[in-house]
């Protein structure tokens, strides 16, 4: 048994010092070094071995549990990032009804996308793979002004200002739509990162050792080029963020977990807006087995998140529609 321990011990330890390196992901890019986004892939599959292990030690009666168990409490903003509890907002001043979808273009059915968005009466919405293009975009003619780019769109009655594309690279796309909701002025930004191209076949483990060394270094060689690409791009979005004359409020698909370099750049300027009004699981993508947060909201600091919720009564997309009611701080 006290072998046992002692390889627990160690595996423990190895955790701890892989949850800790997803913390570098708010220092280092993806361009110097890529294998800590990784990391923040892995973060509930580390964080639940934490957990188990913490329980294994509490009842063998060691007292390295508690320092385990502080340990853990320094994760717990990490945490809330995928779970969150927050107590209900209490609701104050005007409020903005703001959607961001990945609707996969309408591929699992424009009349559904339509009927679900038409109901919900948003002020803004914001779609990545909307469809344009290819005649899939979903018609929503009770808003006056659509507007679409090659990925993603906005629609919205209120009266526009200004609206214009955010040079990026590659594959992904980014636009920006200045709004004046009752007097307020606001910056929408919507966004589409570098996709990764997976599908299921590529992430689903096989009973061959062989064949999952195979899989693991495709992933692998996949999975840098991107990251390094997302590094650039939010880059870019940071900069374009910093000059905005207006308060941002920023949506779209980040193809990024919670804890990667591509959350904290932004995080580092805006809040997300899951923490201040969500609560429950943060899962938005649902087309593999395991919990993938890769969808998000966030605020320029005056503006205040009321409720953030994500829709997930039936499968529109391979995502789930996030929406969320902001106001102004007095």
């Amino acid at each position: 048994m006290k072998l046992v321990r002692i390889v627990l011990l160690i595996v423990h330890l190895v955790v701890l010092s892989l949850l800790a390196g997803t913390i570098f992901n708010a220092y280092i890019s993806p361009k110097s070094f890529p294998y800590f986004n990784f990391l923040s892939l892995g973060f509930p599959f580390l964080m639940i071995s934490n957990v188990l292990l913490i329980v294994f030690w509490i009842f063998s009666f060691k007292k390295r549990a508690v320092v385990f168990i502080i340990i853990t409490v320094f994760f717990l903003t990490p945490i809330r990032r995928w779970i969150n509890y927050v107590p209900k907002t209490e609701t104050k001043g005007k409020i903005i009804n703001v959607i961001t979808f990945n609707n996969k273009n309408s591929f699992y059915g424009k009349a559904r996308v339509e009927s679900f968005l038409d109901s919900k009466n948003a002020d803004v919405i914001m779609l990545q793979e909307a469809g344009y293009g290819n005649n899939n975009e979903p018609k929503l003619n009770h808003y006056e002004h659509q507007i679409h780019g090659s990925i993603v769109s906005f629609y919205t009655n209120h009266k526009v200002l200004k609206q214009g594309d955010i040079d990026f690279l590659s594959n992904g796309e980014a636009k920006y739509l200045d709004v004046e909701i009752d007097g307020k002025k606001i910056r929408f930004i919507n966004i589409y990162l570098e996709p990764f191209q997976l599908h299921k076949s590529m992430v689903k483990p096989s009973s061959s050792i062989e064949v999952n060394e195979v899989k693991a270094k495709g992933l692998v060689k996949r999975f840098i080029p991107v990251f390094k690409i997302h590094s650039e791009q939010v880059d870019i979005l940071k900069e374009f963020i910093q000059q905005s004359p207006y308060p941002v409020i920023l949506g779209g698909d980040f193809n990024s977990v919670p804890n990667s370099y591509e959350y904290y750049t932004i995080n580092s300027l805006l809040n997300d807006a899951f923490l201040d009004g969500g609560s429950g699981s943060g899962t938005s993508f649902h087309d593999y087995k395991f919990p993938i947060r890769i969808d998000y909201l966030f605020t320029s600091k005056e503006i205040i998140c009321q409720k953030y919720s994500i829709d997930r009564t039936e499968k529109m997309s391979d995502h789930y529609p996030v929406l969320a009611e902001f106001s102004f701080k007095n």
